[in-house]
């Protein structure tokens, strides 16, 4: 009797297993709608950009745009990570939560695979990213202080885990939304380099030191920032994940990077920093790059049909929803910047999982 009881027990045992294995199986190989994705951002008004004199000018996309007519086989390696990026968030998620496509407002189940709005636990723990800072200089201010560099490292800190003193600005429509993404950033190293290039431009040149730049140092570990000039009133760009391993990382110009000694209002508050991190992060632009029917593939973020600059007056209705302009990814004034949202974080932290494009920061 005493051995049919523990055989009974025995395979009670491995039948509730076998179910969680399946149950886990299950959930990772959900199947996600692709039908939204794109990369290339089509319109001159959005991949251009502005000049630095009309709003945040952030040159990403267009260096996107660059960099898939170079390498044919781009496209399907950003497709592929964003495939991923949606199982994974698909996988922690109950069935049939935040698992549309659409430009979703508040979580709702139309929107993109960005997630609801409830934080919920990937299993990564805390994310420590090592930076190093190569300031590239052609004259003594942009030769920018130590206290400047660490100023930028600090707002860095503040903004991926809300703790900016912002959050009472936040209309309470997206107050509940305010993300923690447990993400922190620590200074490596910073390089310093004279030049006589005054500006450097889009093409890479300054990540590499046959062109007087600085080469990338471990971009599979690491996060690389060069502080330069850009020029054309360019704030700054990044490398989406998927890009060349020689040229990864954040570009911004020394003016607007950190808070403090050779900055320039009204983008003097590290905001620039916040938002090019999150490209290379793996986030677009809140509106999508497009007009009302582009998605950013971030469901609690609502649609919108073109950048904010400026402070923009609560509410700013575009696409019958009022816009997140204090989001770090639209263009508003640093100062009227202040959140990520809690489909962002997902989203962010999605590339850092077994897999996925920046899992070797985690190894």
């Amino acid at each position: 009797m005493k051995k049919l009881l523990l055989a009974l027990i025995a395979f009670t045992f491995l039948f509730s297993s076998c179910n969680n294995e399946e149950e886990l199986a299950r959930k990772q190989e959900v199947n996600v709608d692709m039908s939204d994705f794109y990369v290339y951002t089509e319109s001159s008004d959005f991949v251009n950009g502005r000049t630095s004199n009309q709003g945040k000018n952030c040159f990403s996309m267009a260096v996107l745009n660059r960099n898939l007519d170079e390498n044919p086989g781009l496209y399907q390696k950003m497709y592929n990570i964003e495939k991923n990026t949606r199982k994974f968030i698909a996988s922690k998620k109950p069935d049939g939560v935040g698992n549309g496509n659409g430009g979703g407002n508040n979580g709702g189940d139309d929107g993109g695979d960005g997630g609801g709005t409830d934080p919920v636990d990937d299993g990564l723990g805390v994310i420590d990213i090592p930076v190093y800072v190569h300031v590239i200089y052609s004259n003594s201010q942009e030769n920018i202080s130590d206290a400047q560099v660490n100023s930028q490292i600090a707002v860095l800190n503040a903004d991926f885990n809300a703790t900016n003193g912002d959050a009472s600005s936040v209309p309470s429509e997206f107050a509940g939304l305010v993300a923690d993404s447990d993400i922190n950033f620590t200074l490596a190293g910073v390089t310093r380099k004279a030049s006589s290039r005054t500006e450097w431009g889009t093409r890479d040149e300054m990540k590499f030191a046959s062109n007087g730049g600085v080469d990338v140092v471990n971009p599979e570990g690491a996060l690389n920032i060069w502080v330069c000039n850009i020029g054309g009133g360019i704030l700054g760009y990044a490398q989406f994940p998927g890009g060349s391993t020689s040229t990864d990382g954040v570009v911004i110009s020394p003016q607007y990077f950190g808070t403090t000694g050779y900055v320039s209002a009204p983008f003097d508050k590290g905001r620039t920093g916040t938002h090019e991190v999150g490209h290379y992060l793996n986030l677009r632009h809140i509106w999508g790059d497009g007009r009302c029917k582009q998605d950013d593939f971030v469901a609690d973020t609502p649609s919108s049909d073109g950048p904010n600059y400026g402070c923009p007056a609560y509410p700013t209705v575009n696409c019958r929803s009022n816009d997140m302009t204090m989001n770090y990814m639209d263009y508003s004034n640093d100062a009227c910047m202040y959140m990520f949202s809690e489909g962002q974080k997902e989203r962010m932290r999605a590339i850092f999982a077994s897999g996925g494009p920046r899992d070797g920061m985690l190894l």
